[in-house]
């Protein structure tokens, strides 16, 4: 009993003795830090939709090495490994006590060294910190796997094993050597890829695919090839129909080995950097990029590019997005990415600039949509200024008065800057904003009616995104480009279901300024509808559109701002834009429904056939139009006017002056006082009713006089050093056009005028009240202030 009472103190001290050294070892394993290099930031790397690499960018220490998450390394691979190199991964702690057992009897019996023993974790110390091969730095190298298994799951260990594995020269991992020697991922490899991965990491500087090392690298790979096959650790196809293992081995020996590295995926740069910017610190980005559409779309970019910068435009960008789950498809950011003598790497899908015209549509469907308007409906399209800005066509022509539908297919400006000023400018932008519109100035007053026809600047990812709204059925879908598992956000109303189909039919018209001459002859693919832009100055030239699946948007231009005469939507970017849709469009009969199917939020109404407004009695021709059921645009025909005619003289007569005269009634279509206005500075009159017979008066109601110039709200700026009376404002009202108007400035008689004669009024700085009155009486005011601009 006293022998055995020593005996128990000393296992009890021993027992305490390991316990606190082991304390001691768990506390160093975690103060101790992990080897810096295991946090090394990786190559990032962007990816096609199906997972495939688009491009891949060198890692911070400028190593190809790509971070290998390990389901997605093909299976095959990580059973062969683990037979080759470390059987019992799974179950030891960082060091396999039974492995280093073997390797010394082996190597005891061999008299050499023959087996090192080294696991997988202790393989990855030494690639994290390399040291000369002695006891010491084995040592070192054990502990430090014994601290890596108790900080990191054994997935963990392998994910870095799989990431820094040496594949010689500035080559790391399993990922970047499968895309360097085979030319794709590792998430399927065949046998003799599998034994050529596992094989160069024994000696890389010796097996480095070169001409020089390509015999000794196959030698190496087939006797790995061998080995594996003896551990049953080959793909040998499925277990019912299982290939001997003899022909494997003699199917890997007769496959080659890579005599060199292919070159990393770089395409689709412009997105990559752009992207890698947005998400600073993530690795892989996935996209909802095709990759199949993107190269299309580059290959149509640079035979356009070749044609256009023999006419001075050096820069373009294209979008394309599927429509149904809003993806980005593709994107091509500039012509050349290497161009440095034009900008060559700006990100042009996301640069903001004038969209000149491709507005107008957003603004067609809100008019609709408000009852303010309808696509039947005449509107004048005559020169307007307000203040100092004074709108004009392009071809600088004005036509009179137009309908709606009509001035949008023929991009008239004046129609849309007037119905700008009713839809209202906050809320036009507000429809943007809601479209997915966000690189608009906040500042509330930055933008005015210029808004309309281009003075404005927006991305042409963002111009994509309304017409996505407008070819769906009026819901904006917030686009998509990154594929991060997100459900598709809910679309937003932007303009209803029938202003979104009246506005596709307006912009699905062929007989247009610009409808592509080439297309005359080839044709339009099947049911686009599409509008062009042309920036102020020729520097912007846009062209965006929606085929049955799919919308584009094509930019042209110059990052410099130079500007081009050849910078025209119509004749530049439309062609463009034509060869995208015509490419990415469905083939055969996958075709969605007729654009036919008219949206239930539409009614027919019955207007005027001339003027597209509610008919009068004095309107004989009348037809049907579609309109929406809560909006219907409530204004009657202001054109036809019922007059009662004297049949001797033709004059027209009164209630009260008709008695002993043989009358008749006649209709006349009258024109409004502003358009007569300008067909007199044309120097071109238009027919008007009958004048009254002596002593009559015309019959009928009639309106107040409204004041057309200055618009409500305006303020005159006088500049400074130049005479008042050559700043003079004009005076405009509208009135029927018999009637005599007189004009009075804060109460002083400026003079008279017919209604479709224009006043000029000297101005001074102040606030001024202007009046208008009829020989009725009937009046109209406005406060006009002039300031001096500053």
């Amino acid at each position: 009993m006293r022998r055995v009472r020593p005996l128990l103190k000393k296992l009890l001290w021993t027992a305490a003795g390991l316990l606190l050294l082991a304390a001691a070892g768990v506390a160093a394993a975690w103060s101790v830090p992990l080897p810096s290099r295991l946090s090394a930031p990786p190559s990032v790397v962007m990816e096609y939709r199906d997972g495939t690499p688009a491009h891949v960018f060198l890692a911070p220490d400028e190593r190809w090495r790509i971070a290998a998450p390990v389901e997605r390394i093909d299976p095959a691979y990580l059973r062969a490994l683990f037979a080759l190199e470390d059987k019992r991964f799974y179950s030891h702690p960082g060091v396999d006590p039974l492995a280093v057992a073997r390797a010394a009897a082996l190597n005891v019996a061999r008299g050499r060294r023959v087996s090192g023993a080294s696991t997988l974790t202790m393989q990855l110390v030494r690639m994290l910190e390399p040291r000369p091969r002695t006891f010491t730095s084995k040592l070192v190298e054990s502990l430090r796997a014994v601290q890596l298994e108790l900080r990191l799951t054994k997935q963990e260990v392998l994910a870095a094993y799989l990431q820094f594995v040496p594949y010689g020269r500035n080559v790391e991992g399993v990922e970047a050597a499968a895309l360097a020697y085979f030319g794709h991922t590792a998430a399927h490899l065949s046998p003799a890829e599998i034994a050529t991965l596992l094989a160069v990491p024994q000696n890389p500087n010796r097996r480095f695919p070169t001409p020089e090392n390509r015999e000794r690298l196959r030698s190496a790979r087939d006797d790995v090839a061998r080995r594996l096959l003896e551990a049953d650790a080959l793909p040998r196809g499925p277990e019912e129909a299982r290939v001997p293992a003899a022909q494997v081995l003699a199917d890997v020996r007769a496959s080659d080995v890579p005599g060199g590295l292919k070159a990393f995926p770089r395409e689709a740069p412009h997105v990559a950097v752009w992207l890698r910017a947005q998400r600073p610190g993530q690795t892989r980005l996935s996209t909802t990029l095709d990759g199949g559409t993107q190269r299309l779309v580059e290959r149509v970019m640079r035979d356009a590019a070749r044609e256009l910068k023999s006419k001075g435009i050096h820069n373009g960008t294209a979008v394309v997005v599927e429509r149904e789950q809003g993806a980005v498809l593709a994107l091509v950011g500039n012509f050349d990415f290497f161009d440095a003598e034009h900008g060559g790497q700006i990100v042009g899908f996301a640069t903001p600039r004038s969209p000149g015209s491709a507005l107008k549509p957003l603004l067609y469907a809100m008019g609709i949509d408000q009852g303010l308007t309808g696509p039947e409906q005449l509107v004048a399209d005559i020169p307007t200024t307000y203040g100092g800005y004074a709108p004009r066509n392009f071809d600088g022509r004005f036509l009179g008065l137009v309908r709606l539908e009509y001035a949008l297919s023929q991009s008239l400006n004046m129609p849309f800057v007037r119905l700008l000023e009713r839809v209202g400018v906050e809320r036009f932008l507000s429809a943007l904003r809601t479209s997915g519109v966000t690189s608009l100035v906040p500042d509330p007053g930055h933008y005015g009616l210029s808004a309309a026809v281009g003075g404005i600047e927006l991305t042409p990812m963002e111009l994509a995104g309304l017409y996505v709204a407008i070819a769906g059925d009026g819901r904006a879908r917030p686009l998509r480009l990154l594929d991060e598992g997100q459900a598709p956000e809910a679309p937003v109303e932007v303009m209803s279901p029938g202003a979104a189909w009246l506005t596709r039919k307006a912009l699905a018209l062929r007989d247009r300024p610009d409808f592509p001459e080439r297309r005359r002859l080839t044709g339009l693919p099947a049911r686009v509808h599409w509008k062009t832009g042309t920036s102020f100055g020729h520097r912007d030239a846009w062209a965006a559109g929606s085929g049955p699946r799919h919308t584009a948007v094509v930019w042209l231009g110059n990052f410099n701002h130079a500007p081009s005469v050849h910078l025209v939507g119509a004749d530049a970017a439309g062609p463009v834009l034509f060869d995208i849709l015509e490419g990415v469009g469905p083939r055969g009969r996958s075709l969605p429904e007729d654009e036919t199917v008219v949206p239930e939020d539409l009614m027919r109404v019955e207007v005027c056939a001339y003027s597209g407004h509610l008919p009068t009695e004095a309107c004989t021709q009348r037809k049907q139009v579609h309109a929406r059921r809560s909006a219907v645009p409530t204004a009657v025909c202001p054109y036809h006017q019922r007059v009662e005619v004297d049949v001797a003289t033709g004059l027209s007569v009164g209630p009260t002056c008709s008695a002993g005269r043989k009358t008749e009634s006649r209709v006349f279509v009258t024109w409004p006082a502003t358009i007569r206005r300008w067909l007199e500075e044309q120097h071109r009159r238009l027919p008007e009713p009958p004048a009254p017979a002596p002593g009559c008066e015309p019959g009928g109601a009639r309106a107040a006089p409204s004041i057309v110039s200055p618009a409500p709200g305006h303020v005159a700026l006088l500049i400074p050093g130049v005479p008042a009376a050559q700043q003079e404002v004009p005076l405009e009202a509208e009135a029927s056009h018999e009637r005599a108007l007189t004009w009075f400035v804060d109460g002083a008689l400026l003079g008279s005028a017919r209604a479709d004669e224009r006043v000029w009024w000297t101005p001074s700085v102040g606030s001024h009240e202007i009046l208008v009155t009829d020989d009725r009486g009937l009046t109209a005011r406005r406060t006009l202030v002039v300031r001096e601009r500053r």
